[in-house]
């Protein structure tokens, strides 16, 4: 991309009422970002949905001196950028309509062929919490998966150092500039995370941690990946905004089932309870419903308590999954000849303990 191409992307994205969408249409319409500015404004009137407010500032001299402004700092501070249409712009999230036109990023980057996820949670983390995104992580290394979060305090960070413990790339996607770090606690990482992945955003050195930023920055978490996990939430919070998008986008999302009563599995319960996230007890629930093998036939371990007791229900409905195999829900309460809601607890209990697993179209296995 040229210079003056880059000063256009950057423009656009500057330019008050021209978000990422207008701006495609914009960008489509036109043939290049500097077609744009070139066109007269009765023409791009003429496409759907742009009227006088979205054009009015597309001349103004301010915004083309910002992102010239910007376009030194780029150059000045080495950073480097990618372009929605660029081959090396992230493949999920170009297919996301309200994706960004342009990202910056720094550090070692490269998701060629790379199995993505994102892991988001609260930034008040249990001891139960940090195990597991640990003990998870740990378990699907042999996938080398790239870990996508949001460099917050809690589950985010505790994501990114469970990557880099396990040689693992990890991406911080970032709700301000590169010229800064938030938050500021979370300098001592910053060096090992740019060795091993890196830092992404699309924001300008201008903007700040904002927490519009943060909402913001989260379609981007859940856009780039195949994938989103939730770790502990409460009942409302960023991290069921990243699930909520991940669902728009068609991403498979899980969560991470807790005690009913704790605070900080509220919203896990709750997405799986609405049907908006597998439920996720180990690494084998993410790799079996994703439809991922390990690499060089290391087996991802899937995590069974031992010594589980189980009741004269689960005892029976136990014993029939392993002899016939994956059942769907009615089959069960057929063939056990119990009430479909006692089989619904008794499922939900065994899956609880490691026993099973939910698989699509409301059917269990044993593990």
């Amino acid at each position: 991309m040229t210079k003056d191409e880059l000063i256009a992307v950057l423009r656009l994205q500057k330019i008050p009422h021209i978000g990422d969408i207008t701006a495609k249409k914009l960008i489509s319409h036109c043939g290049s970002p500097m077609a744009v500015f070139s066109d007269k404004v009765n023409h791009l009137q003429k496409i759907e949905g742009i009227g006088t407010v979205t054009l009015g500032g597309l001349h103004k001299k301010e915004y083309l001196h910002a992102a010239e402004a910007e376009y030194e700092f780029i150059l000045q501070n080495g950073i480097s950028y990618s372009y929605f249409l660029d081959p090396e712009f992230p493949n999920y999230l170009k297919h996301c309509i309200d994706g960004p036109i342009l990202i910056f990023k720094k550090g070692d980057i490269n998701l060629k062929d790379k199995k993505i996820i994102s892991i988001v949670g609260t930034r008040n983390n249990t001891a139960y919490g940090s195990a597991f995104c640990e003990k998870l992580i740990e378990d699907i290394a042999p996938l080398d998966p790239v870990i996508v979060s949001g460099f917050a305090y809690g589950i985010d960070i505790c994501a990114h150092r469970a990557a880099l413990k396990n040689g693992l790339q990890t991406i911080a996607c970032l709700a301000h500039g590169l010229n800064q770090i938030y938050p500021k606690s979370h300098h001592r990482y910053v060096d090992e995370i740019r060795k091993n992945g890196g830092f992404l955003t699309e924001f300008w050195s201008t903007s700040n941690p904002d927490r519009e930023n943060f909402l913001k920055r989260n379609r981007i978490i859940a856009g780039m990946s195949e994938a989103t996990i939730v770790i502990e939430s409460a009942e409302k919070g960023g991290s069921l905004v990243t699930a909520d998008i991940a669902n728009s986008y068609n991403r498979d999302v899980f969560a991470v089932p807790g005690r009913v009563k704790d605070k900080y599995s509220l919203g896990c319960n709750n997405l799986i309870k609405g049907q908006k996230a597998h439920m996720l007890t180990s690494a084998g629930d993410l790799a079996y419903i994703m439809g991922w093998q390990p690499e060089e036939n290391k087996a991802v371990t899937v995590q069974k308590q031992l010594f589980v007791e189980l009741d004269d229900n689960e005892k029976i409905i136990y014993s029939f999954l392993q002899k016939d195999g994956r059942q769907l829900v009615d089959q069960i309460a057929l063939k056990c000849q119990m009430p479909v809601f006692k089989t619904v607890s008794s499922l939900l209990n065994m899956e609880m303990k490691g026993m099973i697993r939910p698989l699509p179209g409301k059917q269990y296995e044993a593990i």
